[in-house]
């Protein structure tokens, strides 16, 4: 069977997959980006209690696996009266990870913008969270967005994960089709290029131009 033979009889499955992929994608980059905002600040603040929580959150789920806390979340979290959906542990599992990296990103980012801005705020006496809102993380966003324009690529990537506790995601799909039908070539090919036309054609273009709208909106373009 041909590729473009195997595609026009699995497709229906096979978009699917990917819907809910792109679904995924969407919900635990919206996680994963408050929560590296919140830690961020968190670990930037002077009262050391806030300071520790930040620093054990990121050290914690930056230093194991993704694959051991998405099992953490589907089956032991259960063991402690927590019992949570498959496709919500998928996301909230991916979502705390990519946040754990995103914190960094975000806390480097703030600590790059110039100390002028800084002092030039405090100048006109403007509060902490206004400078912070008002002048410094609009700057931090644009030094962060291309390295953010990586991990949510890898974000993307992770999300196949999922498909071991049983999401119906695409490569779950995939797996599923290749097990009843044996076309190894075809079923994980065409998921490779499913995956490679998200990433390349869709979210990367869109991260470059959110890069240029941010710059031209604080007048660095």
């Amino acid at each position: 069977m041909t590729l473009l033979e195997f595609v026009a009889q699995y497709w229906p499955r096979l978009l699917t997959g990917t819907a809910n992929t792109v679904a995924l994608f969407f919900l635990s980059a919206a996680l994963g980006i408050a929560i590296a905002l919140v830690m961020a600040l968190m670990k930037l603040s002077s009262y050391r209690a806030l300071r520790w929580t930040a620093i054990s959150y990121i050290e914690i789920f930056r230093g194991t696996s993704l694959l051991v806390q998405l099992y953490w979340v589907f089956f032991v979290m259960p063991l402690f009266g927590f019992t949570i959906e498959k496709f919500t542990a998928g996301y909230l599992a991916v979502g705390m990870n990519i946040g754990a990296y995103g914190a960094e990103l975000v806390r480097g980012a703030i600590l790059s913008t110039p100390r002028g801005q800084w002092e030039a705020a405090l100048a006109i006496n403007m509060s902490p969270a206004k400078r912070m809102w008002r002048i410094i993380l609009p700057q931090a966003l644009v030094n962060m967005l291309p390295a953010w324009g990586n991990l949510l690529i890898e974000l993307l990537k992770g999300t196949a994960l999922v498909s071991l506790i049983s999401v119906a995601d695409l490569m779950f799909e995939a797996k599923q089709i290749n097990g009843s039908t044996f076309l190894s070539a075809q079923a994980f090919g065409t998921a490779l290029i499913i995956y490679y036309v998200l990433a390349r054609f869709i979210l990367t273009p869109f991260m470059r131009w959110a890069e240029r709208a941010m710059a031209r909106k604080i007048g660095k373009a």
